[in-house]
């Protein structure tokens, strides 16, 4: 066939069809989407800092731009709230991609409290002893430089700070503040990836143990990407099985009840293998990112090798973002599929409660015995997850609320307790840490109590939350095994208490470094909202209770 012939066919083609509407203009309500783009500005802004600021000012500059950014990011979620966002005028925002509701809202606000206490313990600068005249901080003096080189040693010889974590910070927290509120499978991955990359490069840059905290960042690369890699499969699946990437058109092909079917996807519509081999492949994704069992592996490891403050920001941050965007894809999505993947979950919350309790006692090194803790939380959520009533959302909610400000509060504490290595992270160096510093070790004993739920702290009240909801669910035998690995739990809690309180401290020990005012803030916030959610939580389950309606 000839060139001309196939020209002529394009344009007889062209003339027959209707005439190609014109592509509409995008309607972005900037209003409603306020706090993840105050974020995302002030993200850029501290890319510019890097650039153009002398490098004596940027720290300041720095932390000045995030504090801002990230308590104007607060404000507006505080608005959106008043406005009525939350309940009545819940609504679905930027085209069909981002959902403006009181889930959204709640976990978007919590994550920016936490990212700001977080900030603070990343600003820390007066934990090492000045080098060469210079404070420094947890993170390496020039991340480029080869960890023991020439180029290292005169970088930390000059002074140098790698201040580029400010800006990776705010990238992360505008990737999770999109990640619960996403309303089409396109969004959550792009979301998922703008956080995630952040975190790869944040676990990279410890001052000290560079070379466990770059294995630790490899380790938690090659993983995320893989589970990264699982979630985009799953997501081109179900589009080939409902034939779009909206939350409610997928939800309606689930349920059978779409209109106007187009008659190339009528096929593939009726292809149950394509829905559930999608939908397992997201929520592993998922799972992958709250750290659940089986895919939990990378956890101990990129917590243990981790600068510490990062640890903390990432178990607290990340943990609410993954499962807001875990309830919204089960609650709103795969309703109808709620027979095929509650089965699941069941294992999945049974074998990631009693795993991570149970490797938990056998730890030696405090970071990991906090990681392998945050895997059996995981599971405790998981048991308000499978409830499937509006209470098991609100109680997910408020646990999340509660468990993130007592772990960024317990790894600042870890971050206080050093010797000449740095951190001292053996269990064996805490020995009557409480003789030594009394004060230090009761904070740090109230958050383990916090964790292993003891009444008047928040843990108590989020697990009684939670359980009560997978009770009411149908879940009994689910809260049985939630109640035992708590007791397992507590005994390693109580035994990292009795060795503070109980040993002989050794001469050679740690000493406990005094921090600036910037640590103690965010240890004190820990304990105060570690006691006020424990003693008085009826507010707070009320505010949850009331952000519990996802919209649909």
């Amino acid at each position: 066939m000839s060139a001309s012939a196939v020209h002529s066919l394009w344009t007889t083609a062209a003339t027959a069809a209707e005439p190609i509407s014109k592509i509409d203009s995008p309607k972005i309500e900037y209003g409603q989407l306020s706090p993840t783009l105050i974020v995302v500005g002030a993200a850029i802004i501290g890319v510019l800092v890097e650039a153009f600021v002398p490098r004596k000012h940027r720290y300041y500059a720095q932390l000045f731009v995030s504090v801002v950014a990230l308590t104007a990011a607060f404000a507006a979620v505080v608005a959106l709230a008043e406005g009525g966002y939350g309940t009545t005028k819940a609504r679905i925002a930027a085209m069909g991609a981002i959902a403006v509701d009181g889930p959204a809202l709640f976990l978007q606000g919590t994550i920016l409290l936490a990212s700001l206490v977080g900030l603070f313990t990343f600003a820390e600068r007066r934990l090492d002893p000045e080098v060469h005249g210079n404070r420094v901080d947890s993170f390496a003096a020039q991340a480029a430089s080869v960890p023991g080189s020439d180029s290292e040693q005169a970088a930390v010889k000059a002074g140098f700070t790698t201040t580029e974590v400010f800006p990776l910070l705010l990238f992360a927290v505008a990737g999770m503040l999109v990640f619960p509120s996403a309303n089409d499978l396109l969004t959550l991955f792009i979301a998922l990836e703008v956080f995630s990359l952040p975190l790869y490069l944040l676990c990279a840059l410890a001052r000290r143990k560079r070379l466990m905290s770059q294995e630790a960042a490899v380790k938690y690369f090659l993983l995320g990407a893989f589970a990264s890699a699982f979630t985009l499969f799953g997501i081109a699946l179900l589009y080939g099985y409902a034939g779009s990437v909206s939350y409610a058109t997928i939800a309606q092909v689930v349920d059978g009840t779409v209109q106007n079917v187009n008659p190339a996807l009528a096929d593939t519509m009726g292809n149950d293998a394509l829905l559930l081999v999608g939908a397992a492949m997201i929520v592993m994704g998922l799972l992958f990112k709250v750290g659940a069992v089986p895919f939990h592996m990378w956890t101990p490891d990129v917590y243990q090798g981790a600068p510490t403050p990062v640890t903390g920001f990432m178990a607290a941050a990340t943990k609410v973002a993954a499962f807001g965007a875990l309830l919204r894809l089960l609650y709103v999505v795969l309703p109808g599929l709620r027979w095929d993947w509650r089965p699941v979950m069941w294992g999945v919350a049974i074998v990631t409660m009693l795993g991570g309790a149970i490797v938990a006692i056998t730890q030696t090194d405090i970071k990991r015995l906090l990681a392998y803790s945050s895997i059996a939380h995981a599971g405790f959520i998981l048991a308000g997850v499978i409830a499937t009533t509006p209470d098991g959302v609100s109680s997910v909610l408020f646990y999340l609320a509660a468990y993130s400000f007592v772990t960024i509060g317990a790894f600042a504490v870890v971050t206080l307790v050093r010797d000449a290595g740095g951190e001292a992270t053996h269990l064996s160096k805490w020995a009557g840490l409480g003789r030594r510093s009394p004060l230090v070790a009761a904070v740090f004993a109230v958050f383990l109590l916090a964790f292993a739920g003891i009444p008047l702290t928040s843990g108590f009240a989020g697990k009684f939350a939670v359980f009560k909801a997978a009770a009411e669910g149908g879940a009994a035998p689910l809260v049985v095994v939630g109640v035992i690995s708590s007791a397992i739990a507590a005994f390693f809690y109580i035994r990292v208490i009795v060795l503070m309180f109980f040993s002989e401290p050794k001469p050679e020990g740690p000493t406990v470094a005094v921090p600036s005012p910037l640590t103690m803030t965010a240890i004190a916030v820990g304990v105060a909202v570690t006691l006020v959610l424990g003693v008085a939580p009826q507010y707070f389950l009320d505010l949850a209770n009331q952000a519990g309606v996802f919209v649909r």
